[in-house]
């Protein structure tokens, strides 16, 4: 089991420009089936990830 701990006294740094990430900037995808959201860092505007929530007919 892996245990998580908040810890508000860190930032995560950006894996592309190692700059600390106090702000994660987001732009809804459009298309397609559900809700995706692109995740991306303010200074570099290098993507960090994408997510996909499902509709509720989706299960």
């Amino acid at each position: 089991m892996i245990n998580v701990i908040e810890d508000n006294q860190k930032s995560p740094i950006c894996p592309q420009c190692e700059k600390p990430l106090r702000t994660v900037l987001s732009n809804r995808l459009s298309g397609g089936f559900g809700v995706r959201y692109i995740y991306f860092c303010p200074e570099c505007q290098k993507v960090l990830g994408i997510s996909h929530r499902k509709g509720f007919w989706m299960g």
